[in-house]
């Protein structure tokens, strides 16, 4: 079996997917989702000026997939959020990630293989005159990888509500191990956030958040190697990394049921890589049981200053990670949102359904089965079933 760094990536980048999907059907009333129809609403109807609400009770279940590149990554997802008196709401998350891994990396260097990731995560935001306070602890476990972190976020509103400040931090550890030999070595992850929301009329509110992450450990994969002079050498990352990165983020109702929104983040760490992203989205109201939202997405990315695909001198760090590599993607996506039953004042049944399919072209990574720079397309498929009461 060989575990890779991009297996991970992708995995922790669907799960981060998931997480935002699933974070998202939580904070329902700032949701580009439900901007078309509610935004303006919410915010004409006089959400300045009122303190912070709970998010809603809720239960969600849903089935997630990911196939592309030979990686197939599917499993169940479930979230139970209640309130717990007038000030304090507790939430308990469950993901699987159920992989069958035949990508280029394994395929190359190794046999495929199959594992299952399991990540916990609970929650409580408590709510203190005009500040939510949110902490939150997660523990996820895979064969070879155990990954734990814990969150603390403060959002606080001002100016009667037109303005919300938020900061935060989170402290995550990583044991790395390998398989046959148990926990290898460690990684350590600090991130800290700071973000600044403004309502700008009645139906348009812009955003900026800013994130800085500092890494120190083991920051590759103890099976992957990369090549000098054509001949396979063990990979040698540097044990430390820093990035930053800032997004700033425009929606609002455009229309009577139509909303927009703009968002453009650019990243760069002492890697030297740097990378933008930008995406457009559409969301409009059909009918009273209709919700439907179109999205695409640009990112684009430079190469890591110790990446080769094949190195032709000798150097302290080298890597083949394809996630270090030069390259691009485009996404193009929709999610659907059909309310099955709706009882005002008691609860509601919602059925979502999102599709996203995502192109990668590298431009310094080789196939070396062909000889071709590599590039392969993935599809992502999500089913959520929501209820609030």
């Amino acid at each position: 079996m060989a575990a890779t760094d991009g297996l991970r990536l992708v995995a922790r980048a669907l799960g981060a997917s998931l997480r935002r999907a699933v974070a998202v059907l939580r904070r329902q009333p700032c949701s580009a989702v439900q901007a078309a129809g509610l935004l303006g609403g919410a915010l004409a109807s006089g959400v300045a000026g009122a303190a912070p609400n709970l998010p809603e009770d809720r239960a969600d279940a849903m089935l997630h997939i990911y196939e592309g590149g030979g990686l197939k990554a599917y499993g169940p997802a479930f979230l139970v959020r209640k309130k717990v008196g007038e000030n304090l709401s507790l939430s308990a998350n469950y993901y699987v990630d159920i992989v069958s891994n035949a990508s280029i990396d394994v395929v190359t260097t190794a046999s495929p293989y199959k594992e299952t990731r399991n990540e916990y995560i609970f929650g409580a935001d408590y709510v203190v005159r005009d500040a939510t306070i949110s902490l939150s602890t997660s523990h996820s476990k895979e064969p070879d990888y155990i990954a734990d972190a814990t969150s603390v976020d403060v959002a606080q509103e001002v100016f009667g509500g037109m303005t919300t400040l938020s900061l935060g931090f989170t402290r995550a550890e990583d044991k790395v191990g390998r398989k046959g030999e148990g926990t290898i070595d460690y990684a350590m992850h600090w991130r800290y956030r700071l973000g600044l929301t403004q309502i700008l009329s009645p139906t348009w509110l812009a955003s900026v958040n800013w994130e800085a992450v500092a890494d120190d450990g083991y920051l590759g994969s103890p099976y992957r190697v990369a090549r000098a002079f054509g001949a396979a050498v063990p990979e040698r990352n540097p044990r430390t990394r820093s990035s930053r990165a800032i997004k700033f983020r425009v929606l609002g109702e455009v229309s009577p049921g139509h909303a927009a929104r703009a968002e453009y983040r650019y990243f760069w760490d002492n890697w030297a890589i740097k990378a933008h992203t930008f995406e457009l989205g559409y969301s409009r109201q059909i009918g009273d049981l209709w919700l439907v939202d179109w999205y695409g997405r640009y990112y684009t990315q430079g190469k890591a200053l110790f990446y080769s695909d094949n190195a032709t001198v000798a150097t302290t760090y080298l890597s083949r990670n394809r996630q270090l590599a030069t390259f691009k993607s485009t996404s193009l996506g929709a999610k659907m949102t059909y309310t099955l039953k709706r009882v005002p004042g008691s609860y509601d049944l919602k059925l979502n359904a999102a599709v996203e399919r995502v192109s990668f072209k590298f431009s310094d990574f080789t196939d070396i089965r062909t000889g071709q720079a590599y590039k392969h397309d993935a599809n992502v498929v999500q089913l959520f079933l929501s209820a609030n009461f």
